[in-house]
């Protein structure tokens, strides 16, 4: 068994448990393999167990790798970094799904670019949960506007939310962001949109975030391995 089968593995049935111990159907989480940095063969190696959805960070990496693994056609990009507004051309027209939709004028752009001739692009509301000055996102009092906003955009198919808590120790501070997370989501559902994803929760708190509601976890160094450097 090769490093990053049994790591796969490892990271499913981690997921898989958690969602029963929240009394969950054990499909009902999604793995999202964090990518970013990775080589091409190392997606490809990943791919070839049978995982399908991808994240990346930067629009650039992930268009280069797409190119390169253009034979994997049932590969899934997900863009999970923040998107520069000049980027937005090539984002809608290199990635499946974009989760960070952080404000109106990001939406706007990537519904023009979005050819219509593809089916629509997948996109979640990012809500900056943790207040961080460092982090981006929406305020949660805003995320059910900008969602019923981008949800009215026809090239653009809303999915739901996604957020990255304040990384710390205190697990009672964790639960409470991934909680406002969740009431994000549940207040979209409740405003009449159509959301079926909750993006939040990583390899090092996987199980909280599962047990808070998450619907797709991000999992990039449990897989892939540590990496040596990561561009900011």
């Amino acid at each position: 068994m090769g490093r990053h089968e049994k790591a796969w593995q490892v990271a499913r049935q981690r997921i898989a448990d958690a969602a029963r111990a929240a009394g969950r159907a054990h499909d009902s989480v999604r793995l999202l393999a964090v990518s970013k940095t990775f080589p091409a063969s190392a997606i490809r190696a990943v791919h070839a167990l049978g995982q399908r959805a991808f994240g990346e960070n930067y629009v650039q990496e992930a268009r280069g790798k797409r190119a390169e693994l253009a034979d994997l056609q049932d590969i899934r990009w997900h863009l999970i970094g923040p998107l520069q507004s000049n980027k937005a051309g090539v984002a809608a027209e290199c990635f499946d799904c974009v989760e960070t939709i952080d404000r109106a004028q990001i939406a706007e752009r990537l519904a023009r670019a979005r050819a219509s001739s593809a089916r629509p692009l997948d996109v979640l509301v990012q809500v900056n949960v943790s207040g961080e000055a460092s982090k981006h996102g929406v305020a949660p009092a805003e995320a059910v506007a900008l969602a019923s906003h981008v949800a009215t955009m026809r090239s653009l198919r809303l999915r739901g939310i996604m957020g990255i808590p304040e990384p710390t120790g205190d697990h009672e501070r964790l639960r409470a962001q991934f909680r406002t997370l969740k009431g994000c989501y549940d207040a979209c559902a409740a405003a009449g949109l159509a959301v079926n994803t909750l993006s939040m929760g990583m390899s090092a708190d996987l199980e909280l975030a599962v047990a808070e509601g998450a619907t797709e976890v991000r999992i990039g160094t449990a897989i892939f391995g540590p990496r040596d450097s990561i561009r900011e």
